[in-house]
C-alpha cells in the first residue's frame, strides 16, 4: 500500500448552521464554496431578494465579524465547529425604512431584529415610545383585538418592554398590559405587515437605531471614545453616552477613510478642515469598521442615484403585490365583517328563535292556565247565574215584600191617621163627657137642691093632707089603715105613698117624668161612651200586637226598627169613673 493511500481522505464537504431571526437552517456546504456562495444560498431559502442590507455574522474570540464574500469560507477565521454556526442578520440599515424596504420578508426580518435590540437595550427607547412599539408588536402577532377572546392576561407569556423599562416603574405586569391593550385595540383593521412596518418608522427615529458602536481612543494616551457606524455617516460618542454624538462626519463629507494596523484615518472632503485620527484595540476592529464603513457609503451614494432595473421590477412587484394583498386584505375584511355580521345574524336569529320558543311555552301555558281560568270562570260563572238567579228571585221576593210594607205602611199610616183622629175624637168626646158630668153634676146638685125642697114642700103637703084627711075623712082612714108597719115600712109606705100622691101633682109628675128621662139618657150616653172606649181600646191593642209581629216577621230587611204608633191620649179614667160614680150615685138615690 503506497503512502498516498494511508493518508486521510479529506472530505469535500462541510456543515453549516445558520440562524436567522425566526428560523434556523443547516446547509451542507462544498469546501470550495466561498461566502458568497453559502450567502446566496441562504437568501433563496429564505426568499430574499434585497440581499445588500445583510450579511452572515460569526463570533470571532470576543468580538464577531462577518463573512467576506469573495474569500472560501474555511479560509475565514470561523468557527472550527461542526456544525459551523453563522447568524443571518441586517448588517447595513436604511435611512427610510417605508421607501428602502420593499419586500414583506425584508421588513419582517428588520422588524425582528431590531425588536430584539430594543428589548436587549442595545437600542434604548423611552417607556411611552417602548409601549407603543409592544402595542404595535402584539398587533402583528395577534391580529385585531378582540375582548372576547384576548382576555387579560394572555400577554403574560410575551416579552414586549425592556427590563429598564419594567424598572423604572412601580407597575405589576397587569398595569403594562392594560397600558398595551389600550393602544393595542386602536389599531383594529391593520394588518401585519403594516404593523411592522409602522414598528420601524417609530424605531429609525431612535438615536441609537442603526448604529453600530467600537470602542477607539483619539491618540494612544487619551480617554477612550465610542465610534458609531450607521446610514449617515460616523459619530464620536462619549463613552457613557450613547444618543448624542460630540462629533459627526456625515458621508457627503468624508473624502477618504483608511486605517494602517490600528490607526485609522478619516479624511474630510474639505480640505481645510483637520484629518481625524483614532486607535483601535485590535487590527480585526479596524478591519470591521472600514467595512462598515465602505458597505454604509455605497448604500448612501446608491440611495442618491437612479434605481437599477431590479430595483425597480422589485419595487413594481412590491408595489403590485402589496396592491394584490391590500385588494385581499378588503375582500378578506369584507368577508370577514359579513361573516361576523352573518354571525351575529345567526346569533340574534338563535336568540330569537329561543326567545320566540320561550315566548311559546309561556304562551302555551298562558294557553293551558287561560284554558283553566276559563273552565273555572265558566264554573264561576254558572255559579254566578245561578247566584244571580236566586238573587234575583229574592230581589223579586224582597221588592214584592217591599212593595207589601209599602202598602201594609201606608195602611199603617192610614189607620194611625184614623186612629189618631179616632184619639182626638174619643179625647174631645171625653172632654165633653167630662164637661157635661160637670154639668150634669151641676145640675144633679139643683136637682137635689129641688128635691130637697121638693120633699119639703111634699112633706108640708102631706101634713097639710094629713090635716085635711083627719078632719075630713076620719073614718075612711081608720078603715082602710093597715096595721102598724116598723119605721121604715112606714117610710117606704109614705114614700110609696108620696109618690102616688106625687103623680097626682102636676108638678110633681112632670118634674119625676123629667128626671127619668134624663137619667136613661145618661144611662145610654155613658154606656155608648163605654163601648167606644172598649172597642177603642182593642183596636189599639190588636194594632200593636200586629205591628211587633211584623218587626219581628220582617227585621232582617229593615235595619232600623219601625216606630209604634203612640199611646192614645185619654182622659183619665179617675176623672171619667169619679164622674160617672157621682151621676150613677144620684141616680141611685133618685
Amino acid at each position: 500500500m503506497s503512502i498516498l493511500g494511508l493518508k486521510k481522505k479529506q472530505p469535500k464537504t462541510f456543515k453549516v448552521k445558520v440562524v436567522t431571526m425566526d428560523a434556523e437552517m443547516e446547509f451542507s456546504c462544498e469546501v470550495k464554496w466561498k461566502g458568497k456562495d453559502l450567502f446566496d444560498l441562504v437568501c433563496r431559502t429564505v426568499g430574499l431578494r434585497e440581499t445588500w442590507f445583510f450579511g452572515l455574522r460569526y463570533t470571532v474570540k470576543d468580538t464577531y465579524a462577518w463573512l467576506k464574500p469573495d474569500k472560501r469560507v474555511l479560509d475565514q477565521e470561523v468557527p472550527k465547529d461542526s456544525p459551523i454556526t453563522f447568524h443571518f442578520l441586517a448588517k447595513f440599515f436604511p435611512e427610510k425604512v417605508e421607501e428602502e424596504l420593499v419586500q414583506e420578508i425584508t421588513q419582517h426580518l428588520f422588524f425582528l431584529q431590531v425588536k430584539k435590540q430594543i428589548l436587549e437595550e442595545e437600542i434604548l427607547c423611552s417607556p411611552e415610545a417602548s409601549v407603543l412599539l409592544a402595542s404595535y408588536a402584539v398587533q402583528a402577532k395577534y391580529g385585531d383585538y378582540d375582548p372576547n377572546f384576548h382576555k387579560p392576561g394572555f400577554l403574560a407569556q410575551d416579552e414586549l418592554l425592556p427590563k429598564r423599562v419594567l424598572m423604572q416603574y412601580q407597575m405589576t405586569a397587569d398595569m403594562w398590559e392594560e397600558k398595551i391593550t389600550a393602544w393595542y385595540a386602536e389599531h383594529r383593521g391593520i394588518a401585519r405587515d403594516e404593523a411592522e412596518m409602522e414598528y420601524l418608522k417609530i424605531a429609525q427615529d431612535l438615536e441609537m437605531y442603526g448604529v453600530s458602536y467600537f470602542a477607539i481612543t483619539q491618540n494612544k494616551r487619551d480617554t477612550d471614545l465610542l465610534l458609531g457606524v450607521d446610514a449617515q455617516g460616523l459619530h464620536i460618542y462619549s463613552p457613557n453616552s450613547k444618543l448624542n454624538p460630540n462629533k459627526s462626519f456625515p458621508w457627503s463629507g468624508i473624502r477618504n477613510i483608511s486605517y494602517s494596523e490600528k490607526e485609522f484615518t478619516i479624511k474630510p472632503l474639505d480640505k481645510k478642515k483637520d484629518v481625524f485620527k483614532f486607535y483601535s484595540s485590535q487590527l480585526r476592529v479596524n478591519k470591521l469598521i472600514l467595512q462598515l464603513c465602505i458597505g454604509n457609503h455605497d448604500l448612501f451614494m446608491r440611495r442618491r442615484k437612479v434605481d437599477s432595473i431590479e430595483v425597480q421590477q422589485m419595487k413594481a412587484q412590491a408595489k403590485e403585490e402589496k396592491a394584490r394583498k391590500k385588494m385581499e386584505r378588503q375582500i378578506l375584511a369584507r368577508e370577514k365583517q359579513m361573516r361576523e355580521e352573518a354571525e351575529r345574524a345567526k346569533e340574534e336569529m338563535e336568540r330569537r328563535l329561543f326567545q320566540l320558543q320561550d315566548e311559546a311555552r309561556l304562551a302555551n301555558e298562558a294557553l293551558l292556565r287561560s284554558e283553566e281560568t276559563a273552565d273555572l270562570l265558566a264554573e264561576k260563572a254558572q255559579i254566578a247565574e245561578e247566584e244571580a238567579k236566586l238573587l234575583a228571585h229574592k230581589a223579586a221576593e224582597a221588592e214584592q215584600e217591599r212593595q207589601r210594607l209599602e202598602v201594609t205602611a201606608m195602611k199603617t199610616k192610614e189607620e194611625k191617621r184614623l186612629m189618631e183622629q179616632k184619639m182626638r175624637e174619643a179625647e174631645q168626646l171625653a172632654v165633653k163627657l167630662v164637661e157635661q158630668s160637670e154639668r150634669r153634676l151641676k145640675e144633679a146638685d139643683h136637682l137635689k137642691q129641688d128635691l130637697t125642697e121638693a120633699k119639703d114642700a111634699e112633706r108640708r103637703a102631706k101634713q097639710k093632707l094629713l090635716d085635711i084627711t083627719k078632719t075630713t075623712y076620719p073614718l075612711i082612714a081608720a078603715y082602710s089603715a093597715p096595721p102598724a108597719p116598723p119605721p121604715e115600712a112606714s117610710n117606704i109606705s109614705y114614700d110609696s105613698t108620696s109618690m102616688r100622691l106625687d103623680f097626682k101633682d102636676p108638678d110633681m109628675k112632670r118634674l119625676s117624668m123629667e128626671i127619668e128621662r134624663e137619667r136613661l139618657e145618661y144611662m145610654e150616653k155613658s154606656k155608648h161612651l163605654q163601648d167606644q172606649l172598649k172597642e177603642l181600646k182593642t183596636e189599639i191593642e190588636s194594632l200593636k200586637l200586629e205591628e211587633q209581629q211584623q218587626q219581628a216577621g220582617h227585621f232582617t230587611h229593615h235595619s232600623e226598627p219601625r216606630g209604634y204608633l203612640p199611646e192614645p191620649v185619654y182622659v183619665p179614667h179617675s176623672n171619667r169613673n169619679s164622674a160617672y160614680m157621682s151621676q150613677m150615685a144620684f141616680y141611685e138615690e133618685v
